[in-house]
């Protein structure tokens, strides 16, 4: 988390909603990734997006699986719907968004049954620094 929290210290200091996100394999850092939406002007590029971009260039396969997401925020239903659609095995975020947040916060994708994938998900991870850095980031939205 961590490191996930360190990409969301970067991108605040780009400019951007901070965010940010990894990519692990069995303890091993497989990619980065932060929000790039400012930068890029492209709407789909928010921190978990990237990394998952990143991570199945990467590894030279679109199936994630075996791969946990370590996310600053919690994804939105887009960030979850590429989780589940590549196969990732877990999600791990810091901070619940009641907003948009689509592992639990404001809807249940990641484990919602009507769906073939399901994501182990665990939150509150290092959620005090990740609410600390928003605060200071002065985002008035998360991605």
């Amino acid at each position: 988390m961590t490191a996930a929290l360190a990409e969301a210290r970067a991108a605040a200091d780009d400019g951007e909603q901070p965010d940010g996100a990894v990519a692990v394999i069995d303890d091993a850092l497989v990619a980065r990734g932060r929000s790039q939406v400012g930068a890029t002007g492209d709407p789909t590029a928010h921190a978990v997006m990237v990394v998952v971009r990143e991570a199945s260039r990467r590894l030279g396969r679109a199936s994630l699986g075996g791969v946990t997401v370590f996310a600053a925020n919690e994804p939105c239903a887009m960030c979850v719907g590429a989780l589940i659609e590549s196969d990732a095995d877990g999600l791990v975020f810091a901070l619940p968004n009641q907003g948009a947040g689509a592992a639990g916060s404001a809807v249940q994708l990641a484990r919602n049954e009507k769906l073939p994938n399901r994501l182990r998900v665990v939150s509150g991870i290092m959620q005090t620094e990740a609410a600390e850095l928003l605060a200071v980031g002065g985002a008035s939205q998360r991605r």
